[in-house]
């Protein structure tokens, strides 16, 4: 059980590396994160039940505060229904690729071109298993006009820093190639998962240490 003032937060797996990146370069000891399986996002509508079951086996387990890292995600409202009734924050946004981007700089990148089919870093890594093979174009290459006739152009919001060899974008602008798209290369950072993150953690560590000051100045007296 944790001791202390603790966070956790339960998240997407889709999200799982870039938040122990984050707690990694904030020190964020306090912060513990459980991570529901990112392929939920093929069935959206379970979503919400699957976060109501995580945050109920976790009011037991010590914690302070509890903080959902997703967005939306197609649930269509249903995940803030279940966030509301529970007191439970999350990442504001429809979607991962709002929330890394920023509203505003998505909202112009749809307006420009809505047949966008956009690229995380997350989705990079394993887009053989979630889009080739989780959608049996490896078995079915002729699906593929039915899938993404509809698309012109990919754009890559990249979250890690550019590496020197290229090697990510290289790989995003293949994949763009693969499927017959324009590509645009967007670096993002981490957008509102860095700052919501942060000020989840910001608000549990400080009271941590305004109660930890009080209980110094009642002994004091």
């Amino acid at each position: 059980m944790p001791s202390g003032r603790r966070l956790l937060v339960i998240a997407c797996g889709a999200l799982a590396h870039e938040i122990t990146a984050l707690k990694a370069a904030n020190g964020w000891e306090h912060v513990d994160v459980r991570c529901l399986p990112a392929e939920l996002h093929n069935h959206p509508d379970r979503i919400p039940a699957a976060v109501r079951k995580l945050i109920a086996e976790s009011r037991d387990s010590g914690y302070d505060a509890l903080f959902v890292a997703y967005a939306d995600c197609g649930t269509g409202g249903r995940l803030d229904a279940v966030l509301r009734e529970e007191g439970v924050e999350r990442i504001p946004g429809a979607h991962c690729y709002e929330f890394f981007a920023t509203p505003t700089v998505f909202a112009a990148l749809a307006e420009a071109e809505p047949g966008t089919f956009y690229l995380t870093d997350f989705l990079l890594r394993h887009f053989e298993r979630l889009v080739i093979r989780g959608l049996g174009l490896d078995r079915h290459p002729e699906l593929f006009g039915a899938y993404f006739g509809n698309y012109r152009k990919l754009v890559y919001l990249a979250q890690a820093p550019a590496r020197a060899d290229g090697i990510s974008e290289n790989a995003a602008r293949a994949i763009a190639a693969r499927m017959g798209l324009a590509f645009e290369y967007r670096p993002t950072g981490y957008g509102a998962l860095a700052t919501s993150l942060e000020s989840a953690a910001v608000r549990v560590s400080d009271v941590k240490r305004r109660r930890g000051v009080a209980e110094v100045d009642a002994w004091r007296s």
